[in-house]
């Protein structure tokens, strides 16, 4: 296929940077290390440190590499998503291939690394990861089946680090699932029109922009519920609340700013804004874990 100078010049780990997203890390890995770091009730071992940031990486490469390539020729019909990287051509379905089972042999290396429990619990997030892209074909649950494939990161790396899960696990792992879940429903508002065309299922598509507005809404009200229950169980002191009321402003900020302004006009400034509530909250629970 030919490409143009500047595609040419495009590095094939720069191309999948790009198809597994990898600056929205931040939604998924601080949750990861505040759950390590609350399963510890203080600083982890650096073993268990570095074996779940290895997992992370691999579980997360393979699920975007394996949600782009199940959901390649929808995204090549959609012409918000026909200049990903399968679509146009830029990476072969080969190469993708190879590259998600490299990521998901990073998962399993760090399963045998981390409590003995993971060596047999792996096989779960990956079956998320093949479920999760075929769920929008069936039903408008599909957002919520993207936030709790995420929100296995905290609950992991809490098995990870005690053999165990503990209630606060599963509190993180549905705030995670209901704060990633809001946030989709309002990127699905985005291909609204797309999702109505070919039969896929979405909140949008079932309530209409406005009732998908008013269900993020609550998804992120609940989100924070979550976490306050998850400071109350684990006892943790004035920074945990102090940052926590952070957290619930940025929340609530790209709310207020689609009411204000309409959904077209912010854009995709709102998932910006989500990726910081990861990176604040991660950091919170560390403070108040280490200094608390």
């Amino acid at each position: 296929m030919a490409t143009s100078g500047g595609a040419a010049a495009v590095s094939k780990p720069a191309l999948f940077a790009r198809l597994v997203k990898i600056e929205h890390s931040v939604y998924a890995l601080p949750f990861a290390y505040a759950g390590a770091f609350l399963a510890a009730a203080g600083l982890p071992s650096w073993s268990d440190l570095l074996w779940i940031t290895v997992a992370m990486v691999g579980a997360r490469s393979a699920a975007m590499a394996l949600n782009r390539l199940i959901d390649a020729e929808l995204d090549a019909r959609n012409p918000r998503t026909a200049t990903r990287e399968l679509p146009a051509g830029r990476l072969g379905r080969r190469e993708v291939w190879v590259f998600t089972v490299v990521a998901l042999a990073l998962l399993v290396l760090a399963a045998f690394n981390l409590s003995p429990p993971c060596r047999y619990l792996w096989p779960i997030p990956l079956a998320a990861f093949v479920l999760y892209p075929f769920a929008k074909r069936f039903t408008w649950f599909c957002h919520y089946a993207l936030g709790l494939t995420l929100g296995l990161a905290p609950a992991a790396a809490w098995v990870a680090v005690t053999g165990r899960l503990a209630p606060q696990a599963w509190l993180l792992f549905f705030a995670v699932g209901l704060w990633v879940g809001g946030f989709d429903i309002i990127y699905a508002v985005f291909d609204l029109d797309f999702d109505r065309a070919h039969g896929l299922h979405s909140v949008p598509v079932a309530v209409g922009e406005r009732g998908a507005l008013l269900v993020a809404a609550a998804s992120h009200v609940a989100t924070v519920l979550l976490l306050a229950a998850v400071g109350l169980l684990s006892g943790l002191d004035w920074i945990y609340w102090l940052g926590l009321a952070a957290v619930a402003v940025l929340l609530a900020w790209p709310h207020a700013d689609i009411a204000r302004r309409g959904l077209r006009r912010v854009g995709m400034s709102f998932m910006t804004v989500n990726g910081a509530v990861g990176l604040l909250y991660g950091a919170v629970v560390i403070a108040a874990v280490l200094v608390g």
